[in-house]
């Protein structure tokens, strides 16, 4: 047997399991173990942030965007409760993220020493699994178990580390059982069930399909059923990129991170084949619409809506199976006035874009970033207006990825998602995209950025707002009070902290910006870059209900929508307009 610290003994099982770096911040009650990855720095990196909450955000956004667990530590006390922010967020969106807790060394413990506290019931609500060791010996098994458990449930794990017991030496030689991170659990497919589904497909005369994150490892036969099936198609926002963006039968999602499009089609149908997706906001569709759902969950299955025929089913093969059967449906008039209403929206939203005239539009600076992306750029998406103008515009057609905060919805996650995709993919072109309110949490971790040169270009939408917030106060008919943010010269905080700052104004100033920044790509720059974006603060338009329709809301209703939103008759007309216009 090999004697070492339990520290590395720790770091060794992290290795193991194929884990190249965590985040975190060093102090007296984890000291020990910082040492133990200090002694296997040759493969496993230390990336200090400046708050631990970043770091926590940033092993989510890890999990999210390759599907390997994310780790990230903290000191006791403090440190501990800075990482519950990151691993709510894990634990929300179902991702597998481990955190090391440092505690009082043993023979202090109990005692009311300094920032000493009872940590595992801070974690109980948290963590599937949360354990303090009480020996050096059981730090490399209790962590070992702690991961497994993390991909098993796909959540947090959490230990609890005593510092003296890291520094304590161990024989060690580590594990002979392999190190499983997934090993796939198909339910057995009825294909009964499948044949069922394809002929209530056929029969339908407005079916549409709706996948979300189940089906985000099925994107080829997402493609054919849609094609073979002519299916309007839509995504649940995190399921983005599921269905190519630029696909003519991709509506886009429905809800306030939504379409025109979307919403409008979704009430319009008469089938919804739901698959890989617990949507919450099934229960708010028309009552009369017939609803399939598929699911690799049992407890999904009917759990947002009553399901007129369930199948449980993992999606890829499902879905596969479906096309398989070799049914066909003709584009119906219903299919060619869902394409063009959603033709009708992307054009809208371009001439949005192109308008400077009372300042700049956020999306143009979406249509900016679009146009200077790469088919496998990565994307770390904050929470806010911003993650509203990022769904609707950013192209997810080829091999793009994103993250995103999106059950939790915790502000600030966006830096912290770009930080983590540019280690994760460090010849990828990444970006993050924050509002001013998400940004200023976390704008200190650029110098982590700077630290490590991750050439993350970060897009800051300044409008000097709580933008998200303010629309709710908007719809309740409330006072804008507490939404106003002071501005910033974020391009020259940028300077100031070792990264390159832009800034734009206006589309001319904003091409320039993105010209330079084309360059310094181009000529492997290694510096993070801020692009200060200051738009226009205009409330986006609200897409979880469209009320545009003659047939089912009154003049008045529609009147103040289009005025409110500039969503003119003539550009935009109702999805019923344009059903009636076009023939089978």
């Amino acid at each position: 047997m090999t004697k070492m610290t339990a520290g590395r003994a720790l770091a060794k099982v992290l290795e193991d399991w194929d884990i190249d770096h965590l985040y975190g911040i060093t102090a007296d009650s984890i000291n020990n173990t910082v040492d133990g990855l200090y002694q296997e720095r040759a493969n496993l990196k230390y990336i200090q942030v400046r708050h631990e909450e970043v770091g926590a955000l940033a092993a989510a956004a890890d999990a999210k965007l390759t599907g390997k667990i994310g780790v990230s530590f903290g000191s006791a006390g403090p440190g501990a409760v800075h990482l519950l922010n990151g691993l709510y967020d894990a634990k929300m969106d179902h991702v597998p993220v481990l955190a090391l807790v440092g505690q009082s060394a043993t023979e202090i413990m109990n005692t009311n020493f300094f920032q000493e506290m009872n940590q595992d019931p801070v974690f109980a609500d948290v963590a599937e699994f949360h354990k303090q060791v009480t020996n050096a010996a059981q730090i490399p098994y209790v962590v070992d178990e702690a991961i497994r458990s993390a991909y098993a449930s796909r959540s947090v794990s959490v230990v609890i580390l005593p510092d003296d017991l890291s520094g304590q030496k161990i024989e060690f030689e580590g594990f002979k059982t392999r190190a499983l991170a997934a090993i796939p659990q198909k339910p057995r497919l009825d294909e009964a069930a499948v044949t069922d589904v394809a002929q209530q497909l056929k029969a339908a005369k407005h079916p549409i399909l709706w996948v979300g994150q189940g089906a985000r490892r099925a994107k080829t036969a997402v493609i054919k059923v849609a094609e073979q099936f002519n299916l309007p198609t839509l995504s649940t926002a995190p399921a983005t990129g599921t269905m190519p963006t630029d696909h003519p039968l991709f509506m886009g999602s429905r809800g306030r991170l939504g379409t025109k499009a979307a919403f409008e089609v979704s009430q319009a149908a008469d089938l919804v084949l739901f698959v890989g997706t617990n949507y919450p906001f099934a229960r708010y569709l028309p009552g009369n619409i017939k609803f399939i759902q598929v699911n690799n969950n049992l407890a999904d299955l009917g759990k947002q809506r009553d399901a007129d025929t369930t199948v449980l089913a993992d999606a890829n093969e499902f879905l596969t199976r479906l096309a398989d059967t070799g049914v066909t449906r003709q584009e119906t008039a219903f299919v060619k006035a869902a394409k063009q209403d959603k033709a009708n929206w992307d054009t809208w939203l371009a001439k949005l874009a192109a308008d400077d005239h009372d300042g700049l539009a956020a999306e143009g600076v979406m249509a900016a970033i679009k146009a200077a992306a790469t088919n496998d750029a990565v994307f770390g998406l904050d929470v806010g207006n911003n993650t509203e103008w990022a769904i609707r515009q950013l192209p997810f057609n080829h091999a793009q990825r994103f993250a995103m905060s999106a059950w939790y919805g915790t502000m600030g996650f966006g830096m912290p998602a770009g930080l983590a995709a540019k280690l994760s993919y460090p010849d990828k072109q990444v970006w993050s995209i924050s509002g001013d309110g998400g940004f200023a949490m976390v704008m200190p971790d650029i110098l982590t950025e700077v630290k490590y040169q991750l050439p993350v270009v970060n897009v800051v939408l300044e409008n000097k707002a709580l933008g998200y917030i303010g629309h709710e106060k908007i719809v309740a008919g409330q006072a804008p009070y507490g939404i106003d943010l002071v501005g910033a010269d974020w391009a020259g905080m940028a300077e100031n902290m070792g990264a390159i700052g832009f800034k734009a104004t206006n589309l001319a100033e904003l091409k320039v910006a993105m010209d330079k920044i084309a360059t310094l790509q181009a000529n492997g720059n290694t510096k993070p870059i801020i692009l200060d974006a200051k738009i226009k603060n205009v409330d986006p338009i609200d897409t979880s209900f469209v009320p545009v329709d003659p047939d089912s809301f009154d003049a008045k209703m529609i009147a103040g929508y289009r005025q409110q939103y500039a969503v003119d008759e003539a550009t935009q007309p109702a999805f019923s307009t344009l059903l009636k216009q076009v023939k089978d």
